[in-house]
């Protein structure tokens, strides 16, 4: 178990790059202060007329180098602390993939799978209308995250358009393709986390054709990074969903009808094995896409793998992170790694912005571009000040961010 909330990570994160890049006290306490936090209460009429009260938050850490962007999240555990958290981690990854964006977060402490679907409405379009005055395309831009999908999108983006009264389809991300969607949104962080695996097996000298993975999260993020992953020559050997994981499944697209018709991994031929088991299969590279603190103190000892590409936020604890770091385990940290999905959100907000759309070609032509700069420069920084990915990644993120403040001042 770790011994720090999300909250302390982040910030003993965020001490050590301030510290790395010999940022002063005053900086410190800039970078350290979250801008705007924003707690509701957001009442829910239950089809059976009964009504419950529920704690929502939109949390905007950063607005120096543009509009706040991040995700709205439905589930039970969010509360202020991780909100913010997440808030401040969107804003180091933003500026590390040199997006004009600040970092926000936000959702509702409610389980998404007890709501119907006109409750679901009904809740995300009045936890659209408590947060109004604060968001907006040149403001804050919500996006999908853990428990939303484009249809609560559409809901946003409806609630504040007959507010406003005209259409206004940049106020959120992740969109429907016919409200102004972009192509290539429902696989980016899959995507971005390919091309961030491909790149660190060349890093470490192993050819990516034939190379093995094993994923643990089957979702939005596990599935289109196995398909991604599979398309580029290497092979899955292992993925896994919340009731465990499968080896010995003939290809992504096998397992995936099988999933699509039976709702589980069980497969015809596959062999089951707990999550935990598939953390340490002898693979090249491990992808953990699915919520946080799978890879802890008590789990990272038996990890085989020599590279670890973090498809979730936040999966590695800072215990789980020290022992891979002694047993010379390359990590690709999260603010790289996933940051595919808040790259594509970007494109998809500069389309809105023009009224004209990109075919799917030139959006991964795109997203490949940035995720190879930041790559790169994680890459470059990690080498040239010896340090690990993961501060490196930090160090440039919040070095950004400073430059910024301290070139726009402090008014008054």
């Amino acid at each position: 178990m770790t011994t720090e909330s999300a909250f302390d990570t982040a910030l003993s994160q965020l001490r050590r790059a301030v510290d790395q890049l010999g940022l002063s006290e005053n900086e410190w306490q800039t970078l350290s202060t979250p801008r705007r936090i924003l707690e509701v209460a957001v009442p829910l009429r239950r089809d059976n007329g009964n009504i419950e009260m529920y704690k929502g938050f939109r949390v905007q850490y950063s607005t120096t180098r543009g509009p706040s962007k991040g995700g709205v999240r439905f589930h039970p555990d969010i509360d202020l602390e991780e909100t913010i958290a997440l808030a401040m981690l969107m804003t180091w990854k933003c500026a590390l993939t040199n997006l004009p964006y600040g970092g926000a977060k936000g959702g509702i402490a409610v389980d998404a799978a007890t709501l119907s679907i006109t409750e679901n409405e009904r809740l995300t379009r009045r936890y659209t209308s408590e947060i109004l005055p604060i968001i907006g395309p040149e403001r804050d831009i919500p996006a999908p995250d853990v428990g939303t999908d484009e249809r609560n999108m559409a809901w946003m983006m409806d609630t504040y358009s007959v507010n406003a009264g005209f259409a206004v389809p940049g106020v959120v991300t992740g969109k429907p393709i016919v409200l102004g969607g972009s192509l290539g949104r429902t696989s980016a962080t899959g995507d971005g986390v390919a091309i961030s695996t491909r790149e660190a097996l060349i890093h470490r000298g192993i050819n990516p054709e034939g190379a093995t993975v094993a994923i643990q999260g089957f979702g939005k993020v596990g599935y289109w990074a196995a398909v991604a992953l599979e398309n580029m020559g290497l092979k899955i050997v292992a993925v896994s969903d919340v009731n465990g994981g499968v080896t010995g499944f003939s290809s992504v697209k096998a397992l995936w009808d099988h999933f699509l018709l039976h709702n589980n991994l069980n497969a015809p031929g596959t062999d089951r094995l707990s999550n935990e088991e598939l953390l340490h299969l002898p693979v090249d590279v491990l992808i953990p896409a699915a919520l946080a603190d799978s890879i802890t103190a008590h789990t990272a000892p038996g990890i085989k793998a020599k590279i670890v590409v973090e498809g979730a936020n936040a999966p590695t604890t800072p215990e789980g992170d020290a022992v891979l770091n002694e047993k010379g385990i390359l990590v690709v940290p999260d603010i790289l790694a996933n940051s595919g999905g808040v790259i594509v959100s970007y494109f998809e907000w500069v389309q809105d912005k023009q009224n004209y759309f990109w075919d799917a070609d030139e959006v991964k032509q795109n997203l490949n571009s940035i995720m190879m700069k930041a790559f790169k420069d994680v890459e470059d920084m990690a080498t040239g000040r010896s340090v690990t990915w993961r501060e490196a990644a930090h160090m440039l993120g919040v070095g950004r961010v400073a430059e910024a403040h301290r070139l726009r001042g402090l008014y008054p």
